[in-house]
C-alpha cells in the first residue's frame, strides 16, 4: 500500500521529484513548475497561494486533508487567524475551477476537518525536472585529501551497500503500492462525475456508471452494489468511509467521463474505505464506439487489483471485444435511464429509446433485453400501460431476441423468467432462466429480486426469503426491494415484522406509494382499519388511482363494515376498465372483503382468462377461499394447486 507523506515533507521536495510533474483533472492541467493552472490549454488565473494549496489537493486526491495540514504548509511561521486566509484560498480555488461549495465537482469541504479533492487526477511526467534559467555559479572544488587505498575500499563498499539498501527500500515501497491493503469482497461504483462541458451529456456518465455495474457484477467473487443503491449517492457530501459503512461494502471506485466529439475518456480509482487509501488508478481514453470495451477494461483491471479468481466464463465476457453504433448505445442509455424511474410515462419513453437504438442496431442484445424489461413491467399491476396479453407477447418475443444475440447476458434471462412468472406460468423454465441468470451475473439484484418472487409462488417461503435478503445486500437502499420484503412477510403471516419493515422503508422515502400500500396491508391484517386506510389513501394520494390502491382501500372498508363505499368502489373498477386494466383480481379482492365468495370467485376466473399475475392470490386476504373447490381448481388451472 502506498504510504503518502505529510505535506510539510512534499514541500520541501517541490524542486526535485514533483517538479518534472503535472496534475490533470477534467479539463484543467496544474504545473507546479510554473505555478499556472490551464483549461483546455487556456491559462486560468490563480493566485499563488490558492494555487500551492491546489497542489496540496491534487498529491492527495480523494483523501482528507486536514486544516492543520494546510496551514502548516501554507503559513508555518504565523500566528494570524489562518482561517481565514485559509477559505479565501479555497474560494478562489472554486472560482477559477467553476465549481461550487454547495454541489462541488471538484473540491469538497469536510466540516469542521478540511477540504477533500473529489475529481480523479492523473500525473503526466515530463521526463526530467526542468532546469533553472539563470543557474547560480559553481563554487570551486577543492580536491579531497589522497587516502590509502584500502580505506576507499572500505567507502567503495560502503557506497554499494547503501546504494542497494535504498534500491531494496525502493522496491519495498513500490510493491507495497501495488498491494491490496485488506481482502476486498464487496464494493460499489459511485456515479461517475460528468466532466464534458455540456450538461445534457449527464445521462452518459450516468448509463456508464451502470455499465461498469454491470460488467464487474459478473465477477462471482465480488459482491457489486447495485445501480439503484450507488446511484443515490449522486451529488451527495458523505466520505467515502460513510457511504462504504451505509452500504457495507469495502471499496469504492470513483472516478469521471468525459465526452467531447467522438471520442470519450474514462478515469477510475479503487479505494479502500477502512484507511481511505488509493489502491489503484487509471485512465482509458477511446472512440465513444469502443466505449463498451473502455468499460471492460475498467472492470478487468478492478478485478485483477482485487485479485479475484476469475472462471472460464468471466475471463471470457471481460476478453469479449464490443464496439457499439455511438447513437445506438445513447438512445440504449435512454432508454435505461427512463425504464428506472418505473412509472408509466418513464416506461412509455423507455419502450420508445430502446426500439429506436434496436432500429439503429439489430443486433443490440441488450437493447432487446432492456425493451423486454420495460414490456414485461408495461403490463404489470403497478402500471397498467399494456394489456397483459400484449406485455406477454413482447417481452417474451424481445427477450429471446437478446438470448438469441447473446446467452451470455444474465440481464436477458432474468427478462424472460420474469415475463413467464407474470403471465406465461411456465414455472420450470422460469426457474431455470432465473438460476442462469444469477450463475451468469450474481450480482444483479433484479435477478435474486424476482427470483424470490418465483420461489414464493412455489410455496419455498424460507428459500425466497434468503433471496429477497441477497437482493437487498446488493441494492440496499432499493425501495421496491425493501417494499417487497413486507410483503413476502405478510404472505407469511408476519404481520408486526411486515409492519416493521414498511416503517423501515418509508423512513428511506415517506413518498413512497407502494410503501404506503405495504404497510396498510399488514395493519389491515392486524385489525387496525382506520390507520390501514390512512395508508391507503396515501398511497392514492402520493401516486394517484390504481386497481391495486383502490381495490385494497375497498377491501379495508368492506372488512371495517363500510360496506357502501367497498361497493361503490367495486362497481367503479368493474365500469371503467380503461382506467384500471387487468384489475379483475383486485376486483375479487374487494368482493372477498364484503364475504361474497360467489362474486370473488367468477372475476378470479375473468382475471384467469385475463392471463393475470397470479401472486395476488398470496395475499392472505383470499384466505378464507382456500379451501374453496373453485379456488383450487383455479390454482390447479395455474399450475399452483400445492400452493
Amino acid at each position: 500500500m502506498l504510504h503518502e507523506p505529510e505535506l510539510i515533507d512534499r514541500s520541501t521536495a517541490a524542486s526535485t521529484a514533483q517538479l518534472a510533474r503535472r496534475a490533470r483533472f477534467g479539463a484543467f492541467e496544474a504545473d507546479p513548475r510554473s505555478g499556472e493552472l490551464v483549461k483546455n490549454g487556456r491559462r486560468v488565473r490563480l493566485q499563488e497561494q490558492p494555487f500551492q494549496l491546489l497542489s496540496a489537493l491534487l498529491d492527495r486526491p480523494g483523501k482528507l486533508v486536514t486544516r492543520e495540514e494546510l496551514r502548516t504548509l501554507l503559513w508555518p511561521q504565523t500566528v494570524v487567524d489562518y482561517d481565514h486566509g485559509l477559505n479565501k484560498a479555497v474560494s478562489k480555488i472554486r472560482e477559477a475551477l467553476g465549481d461550487s461549495a454547495e454541489s462541488p465537482r471538484f473540491v469538497e469541504t469536510v466540516a469542521r476537518r478540511g477540504y477533500r479533492f473529489l475529481a480523479d487526477v492523473t500525473v503526466v511526467v515530463d521526463g526530467s525536472p526542468a532546469r533553472d534559467p539563470d543557474p547560480p555559479p559553481v563554487a570551486p572544488q577543492v580536491a579531497p585529501p589522497v587516502r590509502p587505498v584500502v580505506g576507499r575500499r572500505h567507502g567503495l563498499f560502503a557506497s554499494i551497500g547503501l546504494i542497494l539498501l535504498l534500491a531494496v527500500a525502493l522496491l519495498a515501497w513500490l510493491s507495497s503500492w501495488r498491494e491490496v491493503p485488506q481482502a476486498i469482497h464487496s464494493l460499489a461504483v459511485l456515479p461517475l462525475v460528468d466532466t464534458s462541458e455540456d450538461p445534457s451529456q449527464d445521462f452518459f456518465a450516468d448509463g456508464m456508471t451502470g455499465e461498469l455495474i454491470t460488467q464487474l457484477g459478473k465477477v462471482d467473487a465480488l459482491r457489486v452494489i447495485s445501480r439503484t443503491s450507488a446511484m443515490t449517492y449522486k451529488g451527495a457530501h458523505k466520505s467515502l468511509a460513510t457511504i462504504a459503512r451505509e452500504l457495507n461494502v469495502d471499496a469504492v471506485i470513483e472516478g469521471s467521463v468525459m465526452r467531447a466529439g467522438g471520442r470519450v475518456r474514462i478515469t477510475a480509482q479503487l479505494i479502500h474505505a477502512p484507511d481511505d487509501s488509493r489502491v489503484w488508478a487509471d485512465s482509458y481514453e477511446g472512440d465513444v464506439r469502443d466505449a463498451l470495451t473502455l468499460q471492460v477494461r475498467v472492470a478487468s483491471a478492478v478485478a485483477g487489483q482485487v485479485r479475484a479468481t476469475l472462471n472460464h466464463g468471466e475471463r471470457a465476457a471481460f476478453d469479449k471485444a464490443r464496439s457499439i453504433d455511438p447513437l445506438a448505445y445513447e438512445n440504449y442509455l435512454k432508454g435505461r435511464y427512463f425504464l428506472n424511474k418505473r412509472t408509466g410515462d418513464g416506461l412509455r419513453a423507455a419502450i420508445r429509446y430502446f426500439r429506436q437504438a434496436i432500429e439503429i442496431d439489430r443486433n443490440y442484445a441488450e437493447a432487446h433485453s432492456g425493451l423486454a424489461d420495460a414490456y414485461a413491467l408495461a403490463g404489470d399491476w403497478e402500471y397498467g400501460v399494456l394489456s397483459t396479453a400484449e406485455a406477454f407477447s413482447k417481452a417474451t418475443a424481445a427477450a429471446s431476441r437478446a438470448l438469441e444475440l447473446d446467452g451470455t447476458l444474465g440481464e436477458a434471462h432474468t427478462s424472460l423468467a420474469f415475463a413467464l412468472d407474470l403471465y406465461g406460468w411456465d414455472w420450470d423454465v422460469a426457474a431455470t432462466e432465473y438460476e442462469a441468470a444469477i450463475r451468469l451475473n450474481p450480482s444483479y439484484a433484479t435477478a435474486h429480486h424476482w427470483y424470490a418472487w418465483h420461489l414464493m409462488l412455489m410455496g419455498k417461503t424460507t428459500e425466497a426469503l434468503q433471496q429477497f435478503s441477497q437482493a437487498q445486500s446488493l441494492d440496499p437502499l432499493s425501495l421496491i426491494i425493501g417494499a417487497d420484503i413486507a410483503d413476502a412477510l405478510c404472505i407469511s403471516h408476519d404481520f408486526d415484522a411486515a409492519v416493521a419493515q414498511s416503517r423501515k422503508t418509508l423512513e428511506l422515502d415517506s413518498r413512497f406509494a407502494v410503501g404506503h400500500y405495504e404497510l396498510g396491508q399488514a395493519l389491515v391484517q392486524l385489525g387496525s382499519f382506520d390507520q390501514a386506510i390512512a395508508e391507503f389513501s396515501k398511497a392514492i394520494e402520493i401516486s394517484g388511482h390504481s386497481s391495486v390502491f383502490d381495490s385494497n382501500l375497498a377491501y379495508a372498508y368492506a372488512v371495517s363494515g363500510r360496506r357502501d363505499d367497498a361497493g361503490r368502489i367495486a362497481a367503479d373498477m368493474a365500469i371503467h376498465g380503461d382506467t384500471y386494466p387487468s384489475a379483475q383480481a383486485n376486483i375479487a379482492l374487494i368482493y372477498v372483503g364484503l364475504g361474497d365468495r360467489d362474486a370473488a370467485l367468477d372475476w378470479l376466473d375473468k382475471a384467469y382468462a385475463a392471463r393475470f399475475n397470479p401472486s395476488i392470490l398470496l395475499r392472505p386476504a383470499f384466505d378464507p377461499l382456500r379451501s374453496d373447490a373453485r379456488f383450487k381448481g383455479l390454482m390447479h388451472r395455474i399450475g399452483l394447486g400445492k400452493t
